[in-house]
């Protein structure tokens, strides 16, 4: 049974993204905060939001705490992205991990991490990896590397 918060883009939260984008482009810490631009796969436009990337060993991961948003989408669809901070944009794939025993440390991580988003979660603080790898279908997971070499991106340069 799902007791966890729906999402909903209120004009509280368009507001509150537009502030943090500007703290992201300029540069401001925390440095796991980065503007993700996508094509959209429906119009071909740019379309930009505010994520955290989740970095674990030499891995970095983008999770989606609100489900299946329109970020998502067009992520699954174009394979690339943008990610910006301060002045600094890379284009770079992403890779949708599909396994829950992958995605729950992945998932516990941006949990531990970003105490906002909590409400979206039927996991608890201080649950296993099981209670979040069991998430992993409303909360997808994707893997960032460089788009010219493969190799690996660092959130932190």
């Amino acid at each position: 049974m799902q007791i966890s918060a729906a999402y909903r883009l209120t004009l509280s939260r368009r507001i509150l993204n537009r502030i943090v984008r500007y703290w992201i482009r300029l540069g401001l810490p925390p440095r796991k905060y980065h503007i993700l631009t996508v094509k959209g796969r429906l119009s071909g436009r740019l379309h930009s939001t505010p994520v955290s990337v989740v970095q674990i060993n030499e891995h970095c991961w983008l999770v989606a705490p609100f489900g299946q948003r329109n970020w998502v989408k067009n992520a699954r669809v174009a394979r690339q992205i943008t990610l910006s901070r301060g002045g600094h944009s890379e284009d770079l794939t992403v890779e949708e991990e599909y396994d829950p025993n992958r995605c729950g440390p992945v998932l516990k991580r941006y949990f531990d991490q970003e105490p906002f988003t909590r409400r979206f979660f039927d996991a608890k603080p201080g649950a296993p990896n099981e209670a979040f790898a069991a998430e992993a279908q409303r909360h997808p997971v994707f893997q960032v590397s460089r788009l010219e070499t493969g190799k690996i991106f660092s959130a932190t340069p």
